[in-house]
């Protein structure tokens, strides 16, 4: 049986130090959790060695210095790569770990690293997180919790470092809960880049506009998180635009396989391609209002 939570007892494994990985790290190494950490490029970890981090050199000795290791990567690829290749977290954790995957991924891969980690004798919960870069900052991220509601409850104290977890449903249900959110996520950037590109052609000021809608049945965190960064130009990603793409296909191949149909996703799905066409597949995701510009001729 797994141990139960404790600061600086519980050791605690990170592989992935994006924008929000990082930040999120750093969250639970200022509560006191010794940290081992992976990271292709060095550079990226600097700040966390020099609080005490140890730097390892794959993920499997990430494993193997750990009771729980977190993963916060791009893509399910890298997902499968680091918890289940040769040289991945499973290779190295021992019976009792626990692998925690908050990247945005597949039900059915979380669902395979579940049964993967059962036959280790560890455990794995998925569990994604909505609530971009200033969540991470923040420690405010919705978490998104698939697995065993024993296992959510008992890293609680991790995740309090973090946001805030919910329980969703066994392996898988978490991954599924996080692409229904970014279905969700891109309707209102969708929505919001759309209202400011009509204000803007309308004459409207449109920091106004946001002022004077946001206590309204328009009112949303879209707004709260993206509304003036986008006026101002900000486009520096919390989530990238590339996300987008790959998250919006994984909601239309989910779809499919459920025979749900998905409209709005599948448009939304194709603005952000053409933003990677555009080579913009590196900024933020409310950088969605330039192909909206575009489309209507606006610089």
């Amino acid at each position: 049986m797994a141990e139960q939570v404790v600061g600086a007892c519980t050791r605690v494994g990170w592989v992935g130090t994006g924008v929000m990985g990082l930040a999120m790290c750093g969250r639970v190494q200022a509560a006191g959790y010794p940290i081992t950490v992976f990271a292709r490029t060095t550079a990226k970890i600097e700040a966390l060695c020099a609080n005490g981090a140890v730097s390892a050199n794959s993920p499997r000795a990430v494993g193997e210095r750990s009771d729980v290791v977190f993963t916060m990567v791009s893509n399910p690829s890298d997902v499968r790569e680091v918890i289940l290749g040769t040289h991945g977290i499973l290779a190295g954790l021992a019976p009792g770990g626990t692998v925690v995957d908050m990247t945005s991924s597949q039900p059915s891969l979380a669902r395979e690293i579940f049964a993967a980690a059962a036959a280790k004798g560890c455990d794995a919960v998925d569990a994604p997180v909505s609530g971009g870069d200033w969540g991470a900052l923040n420690g405010t991220l919705a978490i998104l919790a698939g697995g065993r509601m024993e296992t959510v409850v008992r890293l609680d104290p991790l995740f309090r470092c973090m946001g805030s977890a919910t329980y969703l449903g066994p392996a898988g249900a978490g991954q599924s809960c996080k692409i229904a959110n970014q279905i969700t996520v891109a309707a209102n950037i969708g929505g919001l880049s759309e209202g400011l590109v009509f204000a803007r052609k309308a004459g409207l000021d449109e920091k106004k506009y946001l002022s004077a809608i946001s206590g309204g049945a328009a009112g949303s965190k879209a707004i709260e998180l993206w509304g003036e960064r986008m006026i101002d130009r900000d486009f520096a990603p919390g989530g990238f635009a590339a996300y987008m793409v790959k998250d919006l296909g994984m909601a239309l191949q989910e779809g499919e396989s459920m025979g749900v149909s998905l409209p709005g996703s599948a448009l939304h799905h194709q603005l952000y391609l053409s933003m990677m066409a555009n080579g913009d597949g590196q900024l933020g995701s409310q950088a969605y209002i330039t192909a909206v510009e575009r489309l209507n001729n606006l610089n």
